[in-house]
């Protein structure tokens, strides 16, 4: 038979208010959250989630809508978001976009109806309307890695700039004859071919129309991004890859072709995870810092939920991406 709140007074002596109120989330005083704390746990009580969520209109459960659950870069996210929710007490209820705007609004309204307490987002859209049922209903949004008209406090990377970055290396090494192999429709990707031709043009290098080329992050446009740009009459020295997906791509093809890295051709990518960590040679990238971002989301939603800051501007955070040095890039 379950352990019961009458137990828990048994065993500690407090009154059934202190413990009700521990229970549901409440300050007690630090001797006795000690005892109740050792009466739970020997008793092996389990909360009621949903009773006490009567109680305070609270679940203690987050959702969190991701453009694409098998991305990479995404999962990456999410472990990082649950490790923090987890630390504070919170579930998280996941929801895949599946890179689909109407599956997207569908999902904000599934997890509206779940009662979760607070919402991040890593969306799909460029238009903010999917989010006015979570507005109307008052339920806190936090958006990670992609802002939407700076209506809601957002986490992300200073694409832009690191992509500026990651172009200077390859001119740094002597190349002039760079491709970029991007994105036309995300927003990061959009950011991060502005960040290519921030860096040809302030190096004074001719920006060559057929050495952009812009599609999808997907590994299947990566390689075959990667075979057009092989294939051009004068090939590209050196090409930046936009993100993980893209890069890993891009390898397979070079791997098809039999084409060496870098004595043939010198490259550069975007995010840090397995990839750059299993090949050789290893790939030289800009690592986004992800275990930050996915803490600072959680955080930034939880001030939100917990200490209410009532019409508080919203706030867009931008974290630095770093360059990771590998040995895929030659002096030319």
């Amino acid at each position: 038979m379950s352990a019961t709140i009458r137990d828990i007074k048994a065993a500690t002596g407090l009154s059934l208010a202190t413990i009700s109120k521990f229970l549901n989330g409440g300050n007690v005083l630090p001797e006795n959250r000690v005892k109740l704390e050792a009466a739970i746990k020997e008793l092996h009580y389990e909360v009621n989630e949903l009773a006490r969520g009567l109680v305070t209109n609270r679940t203690r459960t987050i959702g969190v809508v991701v453009y694409a659950v098998e991305n990479t870069f995404t999962g990456t996210l999410l472990k990082y978001v649950g490790e923090s929710l987890r630390r504070r007490g919170y579930g998280m209820l996941i929801c895949d976009s599946g890179n689909d705007e109407e599956v997207e609004a569908r999902n904000i309204k599934f997890l509206i109806n779940k009662k979760v307490d607070g919402i991040i987002v890593i969306p799909v859209s460029g238009r903010a309307n999917f989010l006015e049922p979570a507005k109307n209903a008052g339920i806190p949004v936090v958006l990670m890695d992609r802002n939407i008209n700076g209506e809601f406090d957002c986490i992300k990377t200073n694409n832009r700039t690191a992509s500026k970055r990651a172009v200077e290396v390859l001119i740094d090494a002597g190349h002039t004859a760079i491709a970029c192999i991007g994105s036309e429709s995300e927003y990061t990707g959009k950011e991060r071919l502005l960040g290519y031709k921030d860096a040809m043009e302030a190096a004074g290098l001719a920006i060559r129309p057929e050495y952009i080329k812009r599609g999808t992050h997907s590994i299947e446009f990566g390689s075959t991004a990667m075979q057009e740009l092989l294939e051009l009459p004068e090939p590209p020295t050196a090409v930046f890859m936009t993100n993980y997906e893209i890069n890993l791509g891009s390898v397979i093809t070079l791997h098809r072709l039999g084409i060496s890295c870098p004595e043939e051709i010198s490259l550069i990518g975007f995010d840090d995870l397995i990839l750059s960590h299993i090949i050789e040679p290893k790939i030289s990238v800009m690592a986004q810092p992800m275990k930050e971002m996915g803490e600072r989301a959680a955080e930034t939603l939880l001030k939100h939920i917990e200490d209410s800051d009532g019409e508080a501007a919203p706030e867009e955070m931008i974290l630095s991406a770093k360059y990771i040095e590998g040995e895929s890039i030659r002096k030319i």
